[in-house]
């Protein structure tokens, strides 16, 4: 089987030769810089310069030859940042020389410790005193389709499907609706909007999802019909529990994804694209929201996140696994596969198929991006196992 061939049969929840395996398919589904390259290393691959896909999350690109090592079957579209961005800035030592910061296009400020310092955080909301709707008009956002985003899209999207017979993962240009309304805003602001300040929240998650809409709508048109995956992502859970209730979900977020959903599967189909899956993101403890995601349209969930209340891989799969795809939840990231021995990667890699596997509808990937205190005797530990236990007989 070709990738493409595999992922597709777990899209569509069939059993193909073997599980399917995404590293740096997406921003979620990536390598920290240090991690990964201390695995090259361990590969015994040359040391060449790394380039970063994700500079906030200080991501590595994955190379063609980690790629090919690993068999890996998913590849990544993403776009390329927007070239005029008037809130943007170059990254500088911070005035007590503690952090290197910088704002993104989008005016969110971003720091990351100048000692030892492994990935950004925020620290600025643009629009953390606004509150009336003149105050959003002012807030300038980059238009979703300008056309500094896409210039090689469509050629590394062909490259892929047709000369490396892999899938892609068509990326999204900024965070989901909702966590975008919270990093602007700052999130205890745009709580207590989602209460007390009704109208500005609606009209704040409008203006995002439009330029969401602007930019689908281009990047769609761009790649044509052999778009299969599109990403997009709102966390909504803690480890423990929600971000807000459900009610208070579908009342205040739940419409912007449904209409963004919707959209895209209807612009991928007048593309020609004969069948396109949502992959969502969110992390935590999300069960309590699968019934809405699906009345959405969502068809993959990521990461998966096992270690959260309530996601033990086999009730997901019992609960969830004929409406959703799982993409993620392979191996526990927060404490088995950085601090735990190869043989218990190994114990918990071989649990997760166990789980997911069967029927199709799983593709392997670590719970979330893999962080720079993972060691790469743990994660070949991982992915040998994978390997071995992967396989449909």
């Amino acid at each position: 089987m070709t990738s493409y061939e595999r992922v597709l049969k777990a899209l569509r929840h069939q059993e193909a030769d073997r599980v399917p395996f995404d590293l740096g398919g997406s921003v979620l589904t990536g390598i920290n810089v240090h991690a990964y390259k201390a695995l090259r290393k361990f590969l015994g691959l040359p040391e060449t310069p790394v380039s970063l896909m994700d500079y906030t999350q200080q991501l590595a690109r994955v190379e063609d030859d980690v790629i090919n090592y690993l068999k890996v079957d998913v590849r990544g579209v993403d776009p390329a940042p927007v070239a005029e961005a008037p809130l943007r800035t170059e990254t500088r030592l911070s005035k007590d020389s503690r952090y290197n910061e910088f704002y993104d296009e989008i005016g969110i400020g971003w720091r990351m410790p100048a000692a030892g310092g492994h990935y950004f955080d925020m620290f600025s909301h643009p629009l953390k005193d606004a509150e009336e709707l003149e105050d959003l008009d002012a807030w300038h956002l980059p238009a979703g389709d300008d056309p500094s985003r896409f210039p090689t899209m469509k050629q590394r999207a062909d490259r892929y499907v047709n000369d490396e017979k892999r899938a892609y993962i068509l990326g999204r240009h900024a965070a989901g609706i909702w966590e975008l309304a919270l990093w602007t805003s700052g999130f205890e602001k745009h709580f207590m909007d989602m209460v007390a300040n009704k109208e500005f929240s609606h009209a704040l998650m409008r203006k995002i999802t439009d330029n969401k809409l602007e930019y689908w709508q281009k990047a769609l048109d761009t790649v044509g019909s052999n778009v299969l995956i599109v990403s997009e992502a709102d966390d909504l859970a803690t480890q423990n529990s929600q971000l807000c209730s459900v009610e208070l979900y579908r009342e205040m977020v739940s419409p912007y994804h449904k209409e963004l959903f919707t959209f895209i599967k209807q612009r991928a189909r007048h593309n020609g694209a004969p069948e396109v899956y949502i992959f969502y993101h969110t992390c935590g403890s999300m069960l309590p929201f699968a019934d809405d995601l699906h009345r959405e349209g969502v068809d993959i969930l990521n990461p998966v996140q096992v270690s959260a209340k309530d996601m033990d891989s086999k009730r997901l799969k019992k609960e969830l696994g004929d409406r959703f795809t799982f993409w993620g939840g392979g191996v526990d990231t927060q404490s088995v596969l950085p601090r735990g021995t190869p043989r218990q990667v190994r114990e918990e890699v071989k649990r997760r198929i166990d789980d997911f596997a069967p029927g199709g509808g799983f593709v392997f990937a670590a719970v979330h991006n893999v962080q720079s205190d993972v060691p790469p005797e743990n994660y070949m530990a991982m992915w040998e196992a994978l390997q071995e236990f992967g396989v449909y007989r």
